[in-house]
């Protein structure tokens, strides 16, 4: 079977694709099937949490693209940056737009919202949250040490 030990950051395109969902896209090692039904291993030096463009190359310098698959969101309009300090505030993966958020659907989180007074849609579509403050990928925890 094939490996992937290299990632290429936004590299855009390839010679397949595989869409993986935001918390799928969140690997180290894991056995992956492609659009066009190539097998083949994950096996990175380090937990990474991989975007929208990136490319997982295979030995054989074959390039798979990674895509954002479509997954249950909650769209979310109104007064955003108060929306945004609450979302933000519970640790919430958050994707900006213009004039909406989105959130992984989450009822706890749509009833809140509601009581601040947004308005909230259930839709379905690719989720490509804001990554960490400090560089590429997510963020755990409150560490602010360096």
């Amino acid at each position: 079977m094939q490996r992937a030990e290299r990632l290429l950051r936004g590299a855009g395109t390839g010679d397949d694709a595989i869409a993986l969902d935001h918390e799928s896209r969140f690997l180290r090692r894991r056995r992956l099937v492609t659009r066009g039904g190539r097998a083949f291993l994950v096996d990175l030096a380090e937990t990474v949490s991989l975007d929208h463009g990136d490319a997982l190359v295979l030995d054989d310098g074959t390039r798979i693209v990674v895509e954002a698959a479509p997954e249950p969101l909650l769209q979310v309009a109104g007064d955003l940056p108060r929306l945004a300090w609450h979302i933000g505030n519970r640790h919430t993966p958050c994707e900006i737009g213009a004039d909406r958020l989105w959130i992984r659907a989450d009822p706890v989180l749509a009833d809140m919202l509601a009581r601040l007074g947004a308005d909230t849609q259930e839709v379905t579509r690719p989720f490509r949250p804001e990554g960490g403050a400090y560089g590429h990928g997510r963020t755990h925890g409150h560490a602010h040490d360096g």
